[in-house]
């Protein structure tokens, strides 16, 4: 089974983000980026999927050069190979033309039994881009999979919200979008780190894809960023000595902010 996972690289969340001031897009120089967190649950499914039977796991990102910093930590958990996107003209892309890309690049590569993404990134965290993709590609979807199986060529999901369960089936081709709640990815082992310097790696432009440049970065996206604003600093919190009347004031505050 031919599995493709698409993968970002991001903004270190534990570093001080923010944004460019002269075109308000994410500042992905000044800080330090890796795997987003959320796409190792997609990795980590798709490599067990393969361990399963036969089939190999292609990793795709796009982004400038520090994002083949994603590709490599995903070959070193185990992935078969790799694609970078990198073109100065996709700088600026929002969910749809990003979607774009990725269509683009699954289709280059070859149309895969299964497409697993995170269920969002920690960026952008907007959780689009899997439905954009599937119908791009014309799949079938199953967005927010806490469990999967693959039968043969049927796919069982599990999909957890906040009152009920709903188990979901389909065929591939499909496109799956996972949870932090699937797995527990692994950590690159010193086997897989060595390993992963042999493995293949390409670096397409969006030339090679067929896509012209209008069609992505800031002029092609339908959305942009007008305005931001750094987070407020955060308030020092009221401090209540319990003279037996505790009780009774953390009640009041409670009710003063309408929490009961």
């Amino acid at each position: 089974m031919n599995i493709v996972v698409c993968v970002k690289y991001v903004p270190d969340a534990q570093a001080d983000r923010g944004f460019d001031e002269a075109d308000l897009t994410t500042n992905r120089e000044s800080v330090d980026g890796l795997l987003s967190e959320l796409d190792e649950y997609a990795v980590e499914e798709a490599l067990k999927i393969a361990e399963s039977g036969e089939g190999a796991v292609t990793v795709i990102t796009i982004g400038p050069d520090q994002a083949a910093d994603a590709v490599k930590k995903a070959l070193q958990m185990g992935a078969d190979k790799g694609v970078h996107v990198n073109d100065e003209a996709i700088k600026g892309s929002d969910a749809l033309a990003t979607s774009l890309i990725l269509a683009e690049a699954i289709k280059k590569v070859g149309m895969p039994d299964l497409v697993l993404t995170g269920m969002a990134s920690t960026d952008g965290t907007m959780g689009v881009v899997p439905a954009m993709l599937a119908e791009r590609l014309a799949l079938p979807q199953v967005t927010y999979a806490s469990e999967l199986t693959v039968d043969g060529g049927t796919v069982t999901a599990r999909r957890d919200g906040d009152t009920a369960s709903e188990t979901i089936f389909g065929a591939v081709p499909a496109l799956i979008s996972v949870t932090d709640q699937i797995n527990e990815p692994r950590y690159p082992s010193f086997k897989g780190i060595m390993a992963a310097k042999k493995k293949p790696v390409e670096t397409w432009t969006l030339a090679d894809l067929g896509i012209d440049a209008g069609q992505v970065g800031a002029a092609g996206s339908s959305t942009e960023v007008i305005s931001v604003a750094k987070r407020p600093p955060r308030e020092q919190g009221e401090i209540v000595t319990d003279e037996g009347d505790g009780g009774t004031k953390l009640a009041e505050f409670l009710a003063g902010r309408k929490f009961i």
